[in-house]
């Protein structure tokens, strides 16, 4: 009885501890598939913001706000990161390392169910050799018996003979002796066995069950290790991801509307004067003539229209260049207005009313044909005299910056070049001196080409109307005014009365405020890194490595205020110094 209870026992631990490395294979399993669920999520956050992290292709895009956007498309790349990491975690300190530890498990698992097997084999076969030393035992102990018996009935048969009789007796002791050995070999086998299945019961299967709970137990800490693993893998990366979050939000303070809306105008805005009213015209004089002073005069043709309104610009925000007459249609022409107080011509016919109005239609609708053709399809010079004033200056100073990189570029690829010449001709088995002669004459070449484009785009960018001084800046609705220039009529015709002097009306603003303005404290002071010639009105000369005193700071002109020690003020262009300001 207590055996069967035994191997009970032991069947239900067997199938225990089998269920258990189940449980824990189960478990691996579940964590694989959350770790591929881990790396598709951060695989389809990685792809969606390489999807929308493209270069900007509308410019009027505000800075701000698309970079708030590509900040956020940086956080969640990171982000997918931290998920990826959560993955490989998973994967190397759960699912690698509870498989690799179960196949431990399993080994050792396997061992002590072999010992226990060994063991119940043992007792099995001692068991048997016990039952087989019994059997023998009760049949020799049946056969002496009998033998004994046959002994007695010959002893008391007197028709046998005394030497039946003694035969009879010598065989019943032989079965006795035998039986007697049986006894004692059965007796032997007996204590054997008892003492194997004593020692199996209390020994033997006891500490194979102490190792199996032993196994069973550190299988049940290492799952629980693998559970908390399970949570404190993404725990660990919370933080990290907690910066991603708050980058993201930060990126979404950092968007300043009023902000986007200065970038706009500063990238937008043409430079160009807002345009004059438009006076009346009085058709009606056409209808009533008289001859009178006092009368409001005759009809007028579009070009005494322009000679009334020489001082201001005809066109919405357009350029007031010089056009040519070519780029205008033939039936742009402005026809030939009607001496004073002269005849009727005889184009009024009987309705002077709808020559009037044809007459605005001929010039009214040329010039707009003509300014959307300007608008729509400029003829870029190298110059950029194409664009707005405004835009132009930022060019010209975006183009001087470039050539000033470049310059810089080649002329320290000259002085190696020199120093590499010097090394050769002092050591000829490095290398020959007339192998850098082509290389050293093309960087002379580029050296040479990229002086005449700076000093050309100098040249420009000094004209009236290019640097930070030639214009005259208004704050209501973030436009600029250009400067003065000369009014041409959109066909191209000049006016015929004279206009003044461009350069006075340029300056004038800026030499009232210097003779206005008392001198003001520097911000700070700046290292020239190279000549300026200060050529126009309002610069100031500068030689390499003067120190100036900064007055006013760049206003995203490109041009800087400076002061010299002995009171001379004036602009030179901020990518010239290098500035320090005052903390």
């Amino acid at each position: 009885m207590s055996r069967s209870t035994e191997l009970d026992q032991y069947d239900v631990i067997e199938k225990h501890t089998q269920s258990g490395l189940e449980l824990v294979e189960k478990y691996v399993k579940f964590v694989k598939e959350r770790t591929e669920i881990e790396q598709n999520y951060a695989k389809q956050l990685r792809n969606l913001s390489k999807k929308y992290n493209q270069k900007r292709s509308n410019k009027d895009e505000p800075e701000c706000s698309y970079q708030s956007f590509l900040d956020i498309l940086n956080e969640m790349n990171d982000y997918a990161g931290q998920r990826e990491l959560i993955a490989e975690n998973l994967m190397m300190n759960i699912c690698i390392d509870l498989t690799k530890y179960l196949q431990e498990l399993k080994q050792e698992r396997k061992a002590y169910l072999m010992e226990a097997k060994r063991a119940q084999q043992n007792l099995e076969s001692t068991y048997k050799q016990l039952d087989s030393s019994k059997k023998r035992f009760e049949r020799e102990w049946r056969e002496a018996e009998r033998a004994t018996q046959y002994a007695e009935k010959t002893d008391q048969d007197i028709n046998a003979t005394k030497a039946d009789v003694e035969k009879a007796k010598q065989q019943a002791h032989m079965r006795a002796h035998v039986a007697d050995e049986c006894k004692n070999d059965y007796a032997a086998q007996l204590q054997k066995y008892n003492k194997e299945q004593s020692h199996f019961y209390f020994n033997e299967m006891p500490l194979v069950f102490n190792k199996l709970q032993d196994l069973d137990e550190r299988r049940v800490r290492k799952l629980a290790h693998g559970y908390i693993l399970f949570s404190d893998t993404e725990k660990h990366v919370m933080p990290i991801i907690g910066k991603c979050l708050e980058g993201i939000t930060k990126a979404g303070t950092n968007v300043n509307e009023k902000n986007d809306s200065m970038v706009i105008i500063e990238q937008n805005k043409s430079g160009f004067e807002r345009p004059g009213d438009v006076e009346f015209e009085d058709y009606s004089q056409g209808i009533n003539r008289t001859s009178s002073d006092s009368s409001l005069g005759t009809p007028k043709g579009p070009m005494d229209l322009l000679g009334k309104n020489k001082g201001k610009n005809f066109w919405l925000f357009s350029k007031r260049s010089k056009l040519s007459s070519s780029t205008l249609t033939p039936s742009s022409a402005p026809p030939t207005p009607s001496p004073a107080n002269g005849p009727p011509s005889p184009k009024f016919g009987r309705d002077p009313l709808s020559y009037c109005l044809k007459e605005i239609n001929k010039t009214v609708k040329p010039r707009i044909s003509s300014f959307r053709t300007l608008r729509r399809s400029p003829t870029v010079t190298e110059d950029f005299a194409h664009l707005p004033p405004e835009q132009r200056r930022k060019r010209l100073q975006q183009k001087l910056e470039e050539i000033y990189k470049d310059l810089q570029k080649e002329t320290d690829q000259s002085e190696a070049l020199g120093k590499m010449k010097d090394v050769y001709e002092k050591n000829p088995q490095m290398g020959d001196p007339a192998s850098l002669a082509s290389q050293i004459n093309q960087t002379s070449q580029n050296i040479e080409r990229l002086r005449g484009e700076l000093n050309k785009y100098e040249v420009v960018m000094t004209k009236p109307g290019n640097s930070p001084y030639g214009c005259t800046h208004s704050s209501v609705d973030g436009f600029v005014s250009g400067n003065v220039r000369s009014l041409s009529s959109p066909d191209g015709a000049h006016s015929d009365e004279s206009t003044p002097d461009p350069s006075q009306a340029i300056y004038a603003e800026f030499d009232d405020d210097f003779e206005d303005e008392e001198l003001t404290a520097p911000i700070g002071n700046c290292t020239a890194m190279y000549n300026f010639p200060g050529a126009s009105e309002g610069t100031i000369s500068m030689q390499e490595g003067e120190v100036l005193a900064v007055v006013e700071e760049d206003k995203g002109d490109g041009w800087t205020r400076v002061r010299r020690n002995n009171g001379d003020e004036g602009y030179i262009p901020t990518s010239y110094v290098t500035i320090t300001l005052n903390k």
